[in-house]
């Protein structure tokens, strides 16, 4: 079994660009894939994509050299190839579509795994985009295996392919069963053999380089894409690829942690700052004791600095939040991009 190629889950709400950073510096992961940028019927300007994408004032690529595809989620062919247009002129390394986020919300609005119901206007979406966005720039796409059930896997991948796609990431379950494990690897197989031609990437409850190989064996795919399970633990990727221990050393962890929390200090306003560590934590927890130990102890406290001192220890072991030229705190960047209004935007081409 050849050893498989890495590539960073897309997690909105929780992979930001503070943690595709820190991760890709961890090492083993070839490429990276953003938070979707939500289109309805606008073009949004550069800084909605600088904002969610930072990467972009990188060429692209995190500082750790990785590249980075930005993601697009939406159900409008027309909408979306206007955007990614503008995108692509930015320059991420390639443009991805959205077929697979599970969230009610953005289903309701015929967003994300929605559209497997819908084959025929992803491949709409594909080849609008593909059109729109220079050859050279890859356009990938990622999927769920249905919406209820599998039956229209195959069907879907095929109108991705049919339409220019370059590469298929598909997350082993449905919709309806959102994260629940297992994942079906050997679905993935089964599209792999009805649409050959299309580079497949597997994904799915990758918790640990035993789970890396077995679903490389059931999929029968040569990359693979990790999501929680390098938040879990960020050494997997080089466990996978036998560069690193089974499970990243605890000291190395907090090495991380305190990196992150100088950059969230940097980036959020006080009253986010406890609430972003501490998810970090509560995922840690899968794999690490300590961070099980840590998020019991300190579950209750908001107060950013109380936080630091009660798992850092003395101040000197991590920085004090960064303020801006007046004194104060920086603006909380992330949240803004989520809150980025219709103001300022232009109505799409042919919408």
């Amino acid at each position: 079994m050849n050893t498989p190629r890495l590539l960073l889950a897309p997690m909105e709400g929780l992979l930001d660009c503070t943690l595709r950073d820190l991760l890709t510096r961890a090492g083993g992961i070839e490429r990276c894939v953003g938070e979707f940028i939500r289109v309805t019927d606008s073009l949004l300007p550069d800084r909605v994509f600088h904002r969610i994408l930072p990467e972009l004032r990188n060429g692209g690529h995190t500082s750790a050299g990785v590249p980075v595809r930005a993601q697009l989620l939406g159900s409008d062919p027309v909408c979306l190839a206007d955007n990614a247009a503008r995108l692509a002129a930015l320059g991420p390394a390639g443009i991805d579509l959205n077929f697979g986020c599970p969230a009610k919300t953005v289903n309701r609005h015929r967003g994300g795994a929605a559209l497997l119901d819908e084959p025929e206007l992803m491949g709409r979406i594909v080849a609008a985009v593909r059109a729109a966005v220079p050859m050279d720039m890859p356009v990938s796409a990622k999927m769920r295996l249905g919406v209820a059930d599998d039956r229209r896997a195959v069907e879907c991948a095929r109108a991705v392919a049919e339409a220019g796609a370059s590469e298929l990431v598909i997350h082993a379950r449905t919709r309806d069963q959102g994260y629940r494990p297992p994942a079906y690897w050997a679905r993935i197989a089964d599209v792999r053999t009805e649409v050959p031609g299309l580079p497949i990437v597997a994904n799915g409850e990758i918790w640990t380089a035993d789970d890396a190989r077995r679903c490389q064996a059931e999929s029968g795919c040569d990359t693979l894409m990790l999501g929680r399970g390098l938040v879990a633990d960020p050494g997997l990727a080089l466990a996978i690829v036998g560069m690193g221990p089974q499970r990243m050393d605890w000291p190395a962890v907090m090495h991380l942690l305190q990196d992150f929390w100088t950059q969230v200090g940097a980036q959020f306003e006080p009253r986010y700052r406890a609430g972003r560590l501490k998810q970090w934590l509560q995922l840690l927890r899968r794999r690490h004791p300590e961070a099980a130990l840590a998020h019991d102890r300190l579950r209750t406290i908001n107060d950013p600095e109380a936080l630091a001192l009660g798992l850092f220890g003395a101040p000197g072991s991590w920085s004090m939040p960064a303020t801006d030229a007046g004194g104060g705190v920086q603006a909380d960047k992330w949240s803004s991009s989520k809150r980025e209004g219709a103001a300022d935007r232009s109505v799409c081409l042919g919408a």
